[in-house]
C-alpha cells in the first residue's frame, strides 16, 4: 500500500492486520466460532482502531480483505455486516468446498441487493483449481442477485498462480487499486 500511495495510485489508507488464533479454521468460516469472531472484529477491534487512530469510520471507508480462509472471512464479514463494511477483497476464497458453503447464504438472501462491492481472485494450480467451482457458483449467485461484474464485483484468475503468499502479493496491487477506485 505504501508504494501505491506514494505513486498516487490509491489514497492514503490505514491497514489493520489481526493476528489469528489456533482456532483460525473455525473462526474464518461459517459456524458459531465464525459468528463470534465476526462480532469480535465489529464490536471490539474496529471501535479500538477508531478510538486510537484518525480513521474515516463510515462504512464507505471501511474495507475488509484477506486471502485463503481470510478471503472467505472477508466475504462473510461484508455480507453479514454491510452496515459496517462496504467492500471486501477476497483472494483465493473457499466459497463452496467441503463443509463450507457461503453460496447458500447469497442464494437464500431474499431482501434487496446489499450495497457491497467485492474483489475476487484466484489462481489455477492445485488447491486453487479445486476452489474454482465454488468461485464460479458464487459469481453466478451474485449475478442472480443483481451484482454486475466490473461494477459490483471484479474477478481475476491467474492460471499460473498457486495458493500462497507470493501469488497473493503479485495480485494485491490490482486488488487494492480496484477496490479503492472512485
Amino acid at each position: 500500500c505504501d508504494s501505491l500511495i506514494k505513486a498516487g495510485k490509491i489514497p492514503a489508507v490505514i491497514v489493520v492486520g489481526i493476528y489469528n488464533t489456533n482456532d483460525r479454521n473455525e473462526e474464518y468460516h461459517p459456524g458459531k466460532k465464525g459468528e463470534n469472531y465476526m462480532r469480535y472484529v465489529v464490536e471490539t477491534i474496529k471501535p479500538l482502531i477508531d478510538s486510537h487512530y484518525r480513521t474515516k469510520q463510515d462504512r464507505e471507508n471501511t474495507i475488509v480483505g484477506g486471502s485463503s480462509s481470510g478471503g472467505t472471512f472477508a466475504f462473510m464479514m461484508a455480507w453479514e455486516y454491510p452496515d459496517v463494511f462496504s467492500k471486501a477483497i477476497c483472494m483465493s476464497p473457499a466459497f463452496n468446498i467441503g463443509k463450507i458453503d457461503l453460496v447458500k447464504s447469497v442464494v437464500q438472501y431474499k431482501d434487496s441487493k446489499k450495497d457491497l462491492q467485492f474483489y475476487i481472485d484466484n489462481g489455477g494450480i492445485a488447491l486453487e483449481a479445486r476452489l474454482q467451482p465454488g468461485i464460479d457458483k458464487m459469481m453466478k449467485a451474485l449475478q442472480n442477485k443483481g451484482y454486475q461484474e466490473g461494477k459490483d464485483y471484479f474477478w481475476i484468475k491467474d492460471n499460473q498462480a498457486q495458493h500462497n503468499e507470493a501469488a497473493w502479493a503479485k495480485r494485491f496491487p490490482t486488488a487494492i487499486e480496484w477496490i479503492m477506485r472512485d
